[in-house]
């Protein structure tokens, strides 16, 4: 069954000296499509020229991080307005709060989420989320727009219960990546995936962070891969009690209609 990664950050350095064979390793797997992700304006930059460089195969999101909120202001998110307008680009994002880490001070990851939801509402393209122990000011700030916003997806959810739900209740899309697999961390989102409607239910690697800690052999290289998607669907079909094709098949749909990707664009 095919799949399609979400999210992977291909523009990363680890991946500059093989990203050919990360691409062909993938293609072995089956993931047909990887969506790259844009953390920063220049990685938006160069999210878009690989999905260029890569018809068919990738397609990209444009946005500032949180973690270098510091870096938008109105010269940045004109530049993502151009960025947006090119085909490949799918997703406005990566954007959101982090208050785990707070790498940019919290005033002004507010001012950068609240620019991409305008970019969001003008471009009328899905909104690609990244929120880590910034609930409920994520959500408070989310809410008022919900119904100018298209499609959401809080990628990478690590959060607890009244999270999850107030999402869902927003209709947003959820994103489950390796992070699920880990006993260390992750084992308080297990009772939780039976609340994520089958519909909302999206995949991703977040490559090269979060490697499956259910690989077996484990790998040599701790760099996460798109191909290891694979291990992510296998945990959620036997932690939901389904088959890993009906999984991969509910994913791959919800994917398709969250990017707007058509059956008629050439597969990876």
């Amino acid at each position: 069954m095919s799949l399609i990664d979400i999210g992977a950050n291909l523009t990363h350095g680890v991946f500059a000296d093989d990203l050919d064979q990360v691409l062909r390793d993938a293609q072995t797997r089956k993931i047909d499509k990887i969506i790259v992700t844009g953390a920063t304006l220049q990685d938006s930059r160069d999210a878009l020229q690989l999905a260029k460089t890569y018809p068919g195969r990738l397609l990209a999101t444009a946005g500032i991080h949180p973690h270098h909120a510091d870096e938008t202001d109105d010269t940045s998110i004109e530049a993502l307005r151009v960025l947006a307008q090119a085909p490949e680009i799918r997703a406005i994002g990566e954007t959101g709060l982090d208050f785990f880490r707070d790498f940019s001070p919290r005033e002004s990851q507010i001012k950068s989420f609240e620019a991409h939801i305008q970019l969001a509402i003008e471009s009328g393209l899905p909104l690609f989320l990244h929120e880590r122990d910034a609930f409920p000011t994520f959500r408070d700030l989310l809410a008022p727009h919900r119904d100018q916003l298209g499609n959401i997806v809080v990628h990478c959810f690590t959060g607890e219960a009244e999270a999850l739900h107030a999402y869902i209740d927003l209709d947003c899309y959820i994103g489950i990546t390796g992070w699920v697999c880990d006993e260390r961390r992750g084992t308080h989102l297990l009772p939780l995936l039976k609340d994520i409607p089958d519909t909302r239910l999206l995949i991703e690697t977040d490559s090269p962070y979060l490697m499956p800690r259910n690989i077996s052999p484990k790998p040599k290289s701790r760099r996460n891969e798109p191909q290891f998607l694979t291990h992510v669907v296998q945990f959620l079909a036997e932690q939901m009690n389904d088959s890993y094709e009906n999984i991969a098949a509910r994913t791959t749909r919800n994917a398709m209609t969250f990017f707007n990707i058509h059956s008629s664009e050439e597969p990876l």
